[in-house]
């Protein structure tokens, strides 16, 4: 390796979490982040050997991962169309006490799973514009450098994608609580429901509160997802009740910068990641993923909320038969 290699090698490692966060946000895809990022890297060292000056190391890799990005989502879309249930972003998770990229102040909101979502109604241009944008602040000159568009292009894309973008969230209105406030109100959340308190877990939810899973028909998960706050509640209060039959345990995390909590059962294998969406002192959302091919990412998957039949997803549970599903 070279001297040259060597430096442009040392400062492509310091772009790493930046050119993760952006590919993770393009696809939602753990898996696939890392190996776009990684293709970019390889990129890279060719271009290096071929005898290319890669004057900016950084411009260099962003468009790189920003034009694999666009390229994934245009293959990966006919796979998305076809999904079987509700949608989530493969989770990103940081233990307790630790900090990854979600946690980051200027990453929080547009790595959550809510955000993601609703980028998944953009055009895989529209997703990358948006996101260079609104997310990393780059200007008009340099995203349409990165998607190769002209800038009053970009300028158009990027005021459709923010219509699209607001109209989609008008429902979230809340204020996002402090990260340690909401970190207290989830802990209160989940020894509410191992404790069976109903009144309890619904005094910390919103009135318009809603739990999404997403098994990918691989796992157990509602085909409806059930809203309200009696209702969630109840069903929370019938899950707790059967972790405690079958052995699942939780521990507290963030996921995609959110409270939350990784479930797991006996043998220490993972069952379920789920996020709380908390604003104004209530919890508005959980988001559940059980699909295990998102968990892969996090170690051994277990395999108790797997499906028999994967082809149909589960009815929606009552409240007296709320503790067969895992969340």
């Amino acid at each position: 390796m070279t001297r040259a290699e060597k430096i442009d090698e040392t400062a492509a490692a310091g772009y790493r979490p930046l050119l993760f966060s952006i590919a993770y946000g393009m696809t939602g895809s753990v898996g696939d982040a890392e190996d776009i990022v990684q293709d970019a890297m390889l990129g890279l060292v060719k271009a290096r050997r071929s005898g290319t000056v890669v004057a900016n190391v950084k411009a260099y890799l962003t468009t790189a991962v920003t034009r694999l990005g666009i390229n994934h989502l245009g293959s990966a879309r006919v796979r998305r169309e076809t999904y079987v249930g509700a949608w989530l972003p493969e989770p990103l998770v940081t233990p307790a006490g630790e900090k990854g990229p979600a946690e980051h102040a200027e990453l929080a909101d547009s790595l959550s799973m809510a955000f993601l979502v609703l980028l998944e109604a953009l055009s895989p241009v529209e997703r990358a514009v948006f996101m260079l944008r609104e997310v990393f602040g780059y200007g008009y000159p340099e995203v349409a450098g990165l998607v190769g568009r002209s800038e009053a292009n970009c300028r158009q894309i990027f005021a459709r994608a923010r219509r699209q973008i607001q109209t989609g969230a008008e429902q979230n209105t809340g204020t996002p609580d402090r990260q340690a406030e909401a970190a207290a109100l989830a802990d209160r959340f989940f020894a509410a429901a191992a404790g069976g308190d109903i009144d309890g877990l619904m005094s910390m939810l919103a009135p318009d509160v809603v739990l999404i899973g997403d098994g990918g028909g691989k796992a157990q998960a509602l085909a409806t997802p059930p809203a309200g706050r009696l209702a969630v509640a109840r069903l929370f209060a019938g899950l707790f009740r059967r972790f405690v039959r079958i052995g699942i345990s939780l521990r507290p995390a963030l996921v995609n910068g959110r409270p939350g909590a990784v479930f797991h059962d006996a043998a220490d294998r993972i069952v379920a990641v789920m996020a709380l969406d908390i604003a104004d002192g209530r919890i508005r959302a959980a988001r559940s993923v059980v699909n295990p091919d998102k968990l892969q990412h996090l170690g051994q998957v277990s395999d108790l909320g797997l499906r028999q039949k994967p082809d149909h997803m589960v009815r929606p549970a009552q409240p007296s038969t709320a503790d067969e599903t895992v969340p």
